[in-house]
């Protein structure tokens, strides 16, 4: 973990950046994200960025027992309670950029299908996409609505959520923690309390 926040100029150098991806085993529920942005990559860390509500839902859901700040790369025991859990993270696009809007069609498609491969790899029983609209490009599904979608991805209950982004202003941490805990459930994963 770095012991500052990145600075401007390297978060513009981590433009084109991957970021590692967190895949226990066994793997129970798989979490992707649209693709890493800068922050993100700076840190090595899903979701980092001051502002992206996805680890405050995780907590708020009842999934992680503390609530997790990834600003400065993800803590040991917060990596610890997901690998035990069986909650691994990816991206649909594993390359950094500063918004996910600057991703081509083209990027999304390559991304959906070596999302394909990883999740017949590891067979997670679900698969949960933070992002609809750019599931939608990914794989060419323009009406595909928000929730649990009844057929399978690659032998995976499949479900796609709202991208928890501060850019996203249709969704709540509420709102969020809701859909993840019910994707939670359907996985078999061990939950907390709500709080």
């Amino acid at each position: 973990m770095r012991s500052t926040r990145p600075t401007r100029a390297e978060l513009q150098a981590c433009q084109g950046r991957t970021v590692d991806d967190l895949l226990p085993s066994p793997l129970r529920l798989l979490f992707v994200g649209i693709n890493p942005g800068l922050w993100t990559a700076a840190v090595n860390a899903h979701f980092a960025r001051p502002g992206n509500r996805f680890w405050p839902a995780m907590h708020r859901a009842g999934i992680t027992a503390e609530a997790v700040d990834a600003s400065r790369g993800l803590p040991p025991e917060a990596r610890r309670e997901l690998e035990t859990a069986g909650i691994g993270i990816s991206n649909i696009v594993p390359i950094a950029t500063a918004r996910a809007d600057e991703l081509t069609t083209a990027q999304l498609r390559a991304g959906g299908e070596a999302l394909r491969h990883l999740v017949t790899r590891h067979r997670p029983p679900v698969v949960a996409v933070l992002g609809v609209t750019a599931f939608r490009r990914a794989f060419g599904r323009p009406s595909l609505a928000i929730g649990h979608c009844e057929e399978d991805f690659e032998g995976s209950q499949l479900w796609v959520l709202p991208n928890p982004s501060g850019l996203n202003a249709h969704e709540t941490v509420d709102s969020l923690a809701q859909w993840y805990r019910r994707a939670a459930e359907a996985a078999g994963v061990p939950l907390h309390p709500v709080v």
